[in-house]
């Protein structure tokens, strides 16, 4: 597989910030990202916090500490605290509502391939997905799952973009196949009869 048409990892991630974190071109944030994620991790998980007392907590204290610093500021003329505009901008919501959208949509078209169209391929591959989730759900509490993926997210597109032109070649192979193999899948289907239910109705 050669270089033209190979994707960018970190075009693919959007770039800009997030994607200097996942791939750690900038340290401070994957750093960062890993540190809070195991210290949440490890309150939650090991220590027995709770997640709610800890969340009301955080909350207080960050509450009081721009009250009094709001205060202490107007009595000694100093700068009030660097608070952005707590305003959410239409631009944003709409922005959000339309990648909703993009998800719902492919989620519909997935269904309707599945029940209308009858595809074989798009049918394993979501049967192979919720059970995989299932699987790996009875195996860890959810928390558990996020912090997992935060270690995934950290590493895989990392581990990718390292070894990309290897993995590439090897997903090429994997993808022609299980092409073949749903081809073949495909065969089947079409030669098996059809119910004589179905036939009243198409005649």
């Amino acid at each position: 597989m050669g270089e033209i048409g190979r994707v960018s990892v970190y075009d693919a991630l959007g770039g800009g910030a997030v994607a200097d974190t996942l791939l750690w071109r900038k340290c401070y944030g994957g750093v960062v990202v890993l540190i809070v994620s195991t210290v949440i991790w490890f309150l939650f998980e090991r220590a027995g916090y709770n997640f709610l007392a800890f969340v009301a907590n955080a909350l207080l204290l960050v509450v009081v500490i721009l009250f009094f610093w709001a205060k202490s500021a107007s009595l000694l003329n100093r700068p009030l605290p660097p608070i952005p505009d707590l305003d959410i901008s239409e631009e944003s919501v709409l922005a959000t509502a339309d990648e909703m959208r993009v998800w719902v949509n492919n989620a519909l078209s997935t269904m309707h391939e599945i029940a209308v169209d009858g595809n074989l391929r798009t049918l394993i591959l979501v049967a192979f997905g919720l059970w995989l989730i299932s699987y790996i759900g009875s195996l860890f509490n959810f928390l558990t799952l996020i912090y997992i993926g935060i270690l995934l997210s950290l590493s895989v597109p990392f581990l990718y973009d390292t070894f990309q032109p290897q993995v590439d070649d090897k997903l090429l192979v994997v993808h022609k196949n299980l092409s073949t193999v749903f081809k073949k899948a495909d065969l089947i289907l079409q030669n098996i009869p059809m119910s004589r239910k179905k036939e009243k109705k198409i005649e």
